[in-house]
């Protein structure tokens, strides 16, 4: 566990929260965006017509600042993970999960330890289905990612 983690990281304490964006930017950003919507339909008008353009532009600026690098983060992580099973998997299964895995599944098992690994990407080859919390619900042997923007 990296020194400036306190707690190790579980299933129930994985998720990360930027106060920055989750208490205020989206919420204010969205906020904005509605009461420019409600003005404009009380009170038609050019001004207003502008005041949905700039709340449409800042809301989705503040989403793509958010979604960009999580995107990015993603692709990483599918990367990543690709070496991981390159090394741990018979070539046979690394070569069956680089081919049906979808990236949530790839995000979801980088918390499986290396022990589990195998089992779990049977499992999920197996069930397409699985949503990456119903994947991470079946670790036991919990790998935290600390880094995870």
């Amino acid at each position: 566990m990296p020194a400036d983690q306190q707690v190790p990281q579980t299933f129930a304490n994985h998720t990360r929260f930027d106060p920055w964006f989750h208490y205020f930017a989206a919420p204010a950003s969205f906020a904005y965006l509605v009461w420019s919507i409600v003005r404009l339909v009380r009170q038609p008008s050019a001004d207003d017509v502008y005041a949905l353009i700039g709340a449409l532009a800042i809301f989705g600026g503040v989403s793509v600042a958010r979604l960009s690098p999580l995107r990015a983060q993603d692709r990483l992580i599918r990367l990543e993970e690709r070496l991981r099973y390159a090394r741990l998997l018979p070539a046979d299964l690394a070569n069956q999960a680089e081919a049906a895995l979808a990236t949530r599944h790839y995000v979801a098992l980088r918390f499986a330890g290396d022990a589990e690994l195998e089992g779990l990407v049977r499992e999920v080859l197996a069930n397409p289905a699985l949503t990456g919390k119903e994947i991470k619900q079946k670790i036991r042997n919990w790998k935290g990612d600390y880094l995870r923007v």
